[in-house]
């Protein structure tokens, strides 16, 4: 009988990990694309439903990844050197839970196999989201869906 083999998430540190295991961890949710706020006096940051002018909203993902920071001035490209900063992305994000010794959650495409299981559980806001383009952000305070901590 072969022995089961931990999967790569739980038996390698972040910074173990090869490129493609790195993206793979992403699970397809967006929710680090939306536009934040912070609260100034206490640091909190609060999630909005307005998109990055890149991120496909039905998709959750980005329409030109490989440029996007072309594009995007402030779009973040995240490495495992930054993981004692990623207390800003979602509670559910891969990325997160991972630097936190914790497991990915049942949903994840790495665990269920289903890439589309982030939308079906309303993970991600596939079609609840707006284009940068058409909010102005003095109005983006009217969309805040949840606080990151």
């Amino acid at each position: 009988m072969a022995a089961k083999v931990e999967p790569f998430w739980k038996r390698k540190t972040l910074e173990q990990l090869d490129q493609d295991e790195w993206e793979s961890l992403c699970d397809g949710c967006g929710l680090c694309c939306l536009q934040k706020l912070e609260d100034e006096d206490d640091g909190s940051v609060y999630y909005t439903r307005i998109a990055c002018q890149l991120l496909d909203l039905k998709s959750c993902r980005c329409t030109d990844y490989s440029n996007r920071t072309q594009f995007v001035a402030d779009c973040i490209q995240l490495t495992p050197a930054q993981a004692d900063q990623f207390q800003w992305l979602p509670p559910t994000c891969g990325y997160r839970l991972v630097s936190e010794g914790k497991d990915l959650p049942l949903w994840h495409h790495l665990v269920c196999g289903d890439p589309e299981a982030v939308h079906v559980e309303r993970i991600s806001q596939s079609g609840r989201m707006l284009s940068e383009k058409s909010v102005a952000e003095d109005d983006w305070e009217d969309y805040l869906i949840f606080r990151s901590g």
